[in-house]
């Protein structure tokens, strides 16, 4: 597994994952993200927002089925990816049950309040937090 800045990757290979993923934005895709290649074909996308102060959100984070089951790993490398950016803290908004189980397993904190910083988010969901160290 490979995770690639979006702006290094060709654009033809870019169109093809974002054409097979419409839910996918691309030009924040390309501003601010990265693609998870596996096996020479993407099969995934993040972006990972610098905010304020040492704070990170993770953005949007799309897998394919086929990389569903490493996800645990392409968080804990997008954390790694994150501590290079000196991060202190990264916040994440789920909004599946599955999501909280698998943030929760990575020590990932429930947060309290429905933003943690100033995020406009119009749905529902749960936020947490890493504390990188």
């Amino acid at each position: 597994m490979e995770l690639i800045l979006a702006k290094d990757v060709s654009y033809a290979r870019l169109e093809q994952f974002i054409k097979n993923n419409p839910d996918v934005d691309k030009s924040l895709l390309m501003e601010k993200g990265y693609v998870v290649q596996m096996n020479e074909q993407i099969e995934g996308c993040f972006v990972l927002d610098a905010m304020e102060d040492g704070v990170h959100w993770l953005k949007k984070l799309h897998v394919t089925r086929q990389a569903a089951e490493g996800l645990p790993v392409i968080i804990e490398s997008i954390l790694a990816i994150a501590k290079e950016n000196q991060a202190t803290c990264v916040y994440v908004h789920s909004q599946q049950p599955l999501v909280d189980i698998l943030l929760e397993s990575l020590q990932f904190r429930p947060q309290q309040e429905e933003c943690p910083v100033n995020i406009p988010v119009k749905s529902s969901g749960n936020w947490w937090a890493y504390e990188v160290s």
